[in-house]
């Protein structure tokens, strides 16, 4: 997969930076709907260091819904 230079869409910077949501006591982990035990997964946040705009949200570990 070929790296793309982001762009803010609202302030037109390109400094992005990630970050997580979950990890402790599975505070804001995604979970299976069906699966009320399940761990989750957390979420990855890639945004713009400058405005806050997030560019994309992401599942940490797809793996725990197959």
């Amino acid at each position: 997969m070929e790296d793309k230079k982001l762009v803010c869409k609202s302030c037109g910077s390109d400094s992005f930076t990630i970050g997580q949501v979950g990890g402790d006591f599975n505070q804001g982990n995604v979970r299976p709907i069906d699966s009320v035990f399940s761990v989750g997964s957390p979420f990855i946040f890639n945004f713009c260091k400058d405005c806050g705009e997030v560019a994309s949200i992401k599942v940490e570990k797809p793996q725990f819904f197959k």
